[in-house]
């Protein structure tokens, strides 16, 4: 079972659900051994299923998580569950950028230790070779520009979305990560592997500070709100909340530095992608 995503970067918050995906090693056989047997395939694939109802079991104060299994090969088309050998062939011959930039999140949360080795392996083998050649970073800006297009920012307290906030910065560590063939999962050791070489000190630097005060603004507002963060809405205590998590005195004094360093995070962006952008959505276009 391997956690893609926020699981295998090992940043979940309260709201987070579970992206997994399952691969099998099978070796010679070609059914189960029990009183029914089953074909390969069926065997994994209702043994996949087994596993998503107990995450998602409802439970007294809800559901326990969520589980989204869209970055197995092929997407909602393929198979839940993935032999190994058609997990390597797809990741070396069909996979696209957007898949190997997941796969540099990619962490083995479960299984035989020899199938498990042998997955971290392969991964460790193949993103140096999928970080070569000048369309990665095209393919990055392209998928940049669809991404803010698709999911704007819902306003000053929004820490997610939007240019130099957290789904941007977790893209470009990603980007980082592809580029330097670094096997590094979290955002700051992601960006860390290519500060030099592929970003400078001082955006790895913006970067970095965005996102630590970005996520306790996003962690918090998630114990507290399943929706839009509200600053006016909230309560005394609530308000309090955030400000002690995030270590400013006051609303205003928070917004004006969520200003500041998402606007130097997305320009570090823009100038990593080199989409002429300086932090907006661009064309996609990858011009330098």
């Amino acid at each position: 079972v391997v956690g893609m995503g926020s699981v295998g970067a090992r940043r979940l918050n309260a709201g987070s659900d579970l992206d997994l995906i399952v691969i099998y090693d099978a070796g010679q056989a070609e059914a189960s051994d029990g009183p029914r047997p089953l074909a390969v395939r069926p065997y994994y694939a209702r043994l996949t299923q087994a596993l998503v109802t107990a995450l998602t079991a409802q439970m007294p104060e809800g559901r326990l998580y969520e589980v989204d299994m869209r970055l197995r090969p092929s997407g909602r088309q393929g198979p839940v569950a993935t032999s190994v050998q058609s997990f390597m062939s797809y990741q070396e011959t069909e996979a696209w950028t957007w898949e190997h930039l997941a796969l540099t999140r990619a962490r083995v949360l479960a299984g035989e230790p020899g199938l498990a080795g042998e997955v971290e392996a392969f991964r460790r083998r193949l993103l140096p070779v999928k970080g070569q050649g000048s369309a990665v970073r095209a393919d990055v800006a392209a998928m940049r520009a669809r991404l803010q297009a698709a999911k704007p920012s819902d306003g000053v307290w929004d820490a997610k979305n939007g240019p130099g906030r957290l789904m941007d910065i977790e893209l470009a560590a990603q980007t980082v990560a592809l580029l330097s063939g670094s096997p590094a999962r979290e955002v700051d050791r992601q960006i860390a592997a290519g500060t030099g070489a592929h970003v400078p000190e001082s955006d790895a630097q913006a970067l970095t500070a965005a996102y630590t005060l970005l996520w306790r603004l996003h962690a918090a507002a998630r114990l507290l709100t399943g929706g839009a963060l509200e600053m006016g809405t909230l309560g005394d205590g609530a308000r309090a909340f955030l400000l002690r998590e995030t270590g400013e005195a006051d609303p205003a004094a928070l917004a004006a530095v969520l200003g500041e360093r998402t606007r130097a995070a997305a320009e570090a962006v823009g100038r990593l992608l080199g989409d002429g952008t300086d932090g907006e959505a661009g064309d996609g276009s990858g011009r330098g």
